[in-house]
């Protein structure tokens, strides 16, 4: 449906000139407060009342209690995003109708140095110039209507034009131009504010929720001028870094209102403002996709809505949501502890089969969660985040599951992995702060392709790599940490850890078609029962690839009385079934990697 064109506007050059900017900026801050005050309340509720609740109150009433701050919480920030978008919306139209009144008086001062006449209706009057080629008499002067077409002058002028016309003409054009420009935005705005209401009543349902991710987006398009031209998308983590300091306290307040998105996933901004933007954006998201059918709305969603419950229920270490997104396969950056402040940090990439959906929600945070709680055991001062920042490959059957085996996703997801950590590099407060990069499966290829970047991962000084089927590289060496602080974790019964080279590929490629991982094993163990060759290079765990390899258990056999399991695939982590595991993985992430046992080289 196209849309309707703007009507014509009855505003004067005189009334743009006259209207008071500084007026709708003053409206503007009175809706920047209310959506202030909003954010204030929904932060004490989440902060102070829910946890003071949980703490100290048990049984249904305290359930309901809970449950009803809850929806406190969830109505509050709907207040406050819809009022930061109305105080954006006004601010933008501030600045759009100043910059016509900037065009507006240019022209009304290049009428005046000339001593033309500018009438109300637009039109110029200029006074007689020059001189006639046939008697030298003064050549008569006239009015330039608004919008006359160039060329069309008077009789006595088409010998020698009064130099004065065409000047004249100019003027009435420019000062035309910038009413009819002033009008068309006038209306567009109009019709974006008449939009920003909300229901009667206290309740926010969630179509109301799908209505205010349409609202962000308008505002948004409408405020390109305004603020998004400002973010420095192309500079480096340490510019954005200094950009958002430099920005004053009103500034940020509609960068995060308008732009949760843009803020949350942009690297080089601090956690918490990260924290704050993403939890307004995954509001945004849950009503975006509500509103939609299909298969990948309803997968995501379900991802979405476990993380929502997650962030809300208040568990320790503390949750900071450092990244939300539905593109591709979905987006999603959770650390547990604040990577800002803490002296160790670790960032754990996922892989195979890894997309924003429930299981992620749930099993691939608990792996960042326990990782944490384990680092926090060796140092309190200490952050695991989960980084699903790329699109990993997905696994159906057949012959659509080859993507695994190529390295374009592992390119583009470590060239954007790369930059993440460059942003908690520079974002980080202590002074040489202790960071570690863990590629599990797929993810490990990642985390390989990122070192290969510059001057190797901004910030690692560690790297893990358990379950992989290869880096890149064939030595450690090569990873750019050194080989004594590269550390590698591959169970017995871990199928992905034993798939065949390249120099099988057919074999592999054939089995994994048929059967997945475990079917490319298989035969490729057929192929080459020696080879300490993976998909992408040495094996890791090899004597030749030279890091260093610590125990773990063996896993599940894949073939057992229970049919077939890659289940030693998933367990690293866990420090339920596979203790050892998961304590290296903490004791090299917390920095204590001198403690570690070391296991034999396959």
């Amino acid at each position: 449906m196209t849309p309707a064109a703007a009507p014509a506007s009855p505003l004067t050059w005189a009334q743009l000139r006259d209207l008071k900017c500084a007026e709708l900026e003053g409206a503007a801050d009175g809706w920047g407060k209310a959506s202030n005050r909003a954010d204030a309340g929904r932060d004490r509720i989440e902060h102070q009342l829910l946890n003071g609740l949980r703490e100290t109150q048990q049984g249904a009433a305290a359930e309901a209690a809970v449950g009803r701050l809850r929806r406190l919480g969830r109505n509050l920030s709907y207040v406050y995003t819809e009022c930061g978008l109305v105080r954006t919306a006004l601010n933008s139209l501030a600045f759009e109708m100043r910059a016509q009144q900037r065009v507006l008086r240019e022209a009304l001062d290049d009428a005046e140095s000339l001593r033309f006449t500018v009438h109300a209706d637009g039109s110029v009057t200029y006074p007689a110039a020059g001189e006639g080629l046939i008697d030298g008499k003064p050549l008569a002067g006239g009015t330039a209507s608004v919008g006359a077409a160039p060329g069309l002058l008077p009789p006595s002028e088409l010998v020698a034009p009064n130099p004065h016309a065409a000047k004249a003409q100019d003027i009435a054009d420019r000062v035309a131009k910038a009413v009819r420009t002033a009008a068309e935005i006038d209306w567009r705005f109009a019709r974006i504010l008449r939009k920003l209401k909300a229901e009667e009543g206290l309740t926010v349902p969630e179509r109301t929720w799908t209505d205010t991710a349409g609202d962000a987006a308008s505002v948004r398009a409408a405020a390109r001028g305004y603020l998004k031209s400002g973010i420095p998308y192309e500079a480096s983590a340490v510019a954005r870094r200094e950009w958002w300091a430099g920005l004053t306290d009103e500034q940020r307040e509609e960068y995060l209102a308008v732009y949760p998105d843009q803020i949350g996933n942009l690297d080089g901004i601090p956690a918490l403002v990260r924290d704050t933007a993403n939890r307004d954006n995954l509001q945004l998201l849950i009503g975006k996709l509500e509103g939609r059918d299909g298969e990948r709305a309803e997968t995501q969603l379900a991802g979405l809505r476990e993380i929502d419950r997650q962030l809300r229920a208040g568990r320790q270490p503390p949750m900071f949501l450092l990244g939300i997104g539905d593109e591709g396969n979905g987006r999603a950056i959770v650390s547990y502890g604040n990577p800002d402040t803490a002296r160790n940090v670790s960032a754990y990439v996922p892989g195979l089969n890894t997309s924003l959906d429930a299981d992620f929600a749930k099993n691939d945070l608990k792996r960042a969660r326990d990782t944490a709680i384990g680092m926090q055991q060796h140092d309190p001062s200490s952050a695991a985040i989960v980084w699903l920042g790329y699109d990993a490959p997905q696994s159906p059957d057949g012959l659509d599951s080859l993507d695994v085996m190529g390295d374009e996703r592992a390119e583009k997801g470590g060239l954007a992995f790369h930059g993440f950590m460059g942003g908690i590099s520079a974002t980080n407060e202590n002074e040489d702060p202790h960071m570690t990069a863990i590629g599990h499966s797929y993810g490990s290829r990642t985390v390989g392709a990122a070192t290969q970047h510059e001057d190797g991962i901004p910030g690692v000084d560690d790297i893990v790599l358990v379950g992989s089927p290869g880096v890149g590289v064939d030595r450690a060496d090569d990873l750019g940490v050194g080989k004594g602080h590269v550390f590698v974790g591959a169970a017995e019964n871990d199928v992905v850890t034993k798939l065949p080279s390249k120099q099988q590929g057919a074999v592999g490629a054939v089995g994994w078609a048929a059967a997945g991982p475990a079917g490319a094993y298989l035969l490729g163990e057929i192929a080459d029962k020696e080879d300490d060759d993976l998909w992408f290079g040495k094996d890791p765990a090899s004597e030749a690839f030279g890091a260093r390899r610590f125990p773990v258990d063996d896993g599940p056999r894949l073939v057992s009385g229970h049919g077939l399991s890659i289940d030693a695939h998933s367990q690293y982590f866990d420090p339920d079934r596979d203790a050892s595991s998961a304590n290296s993985i903490a004791l090299v992430a917390a920095g204590q990697s001198r403690r570690l046992k070391a296991e034999e080289y396959r």
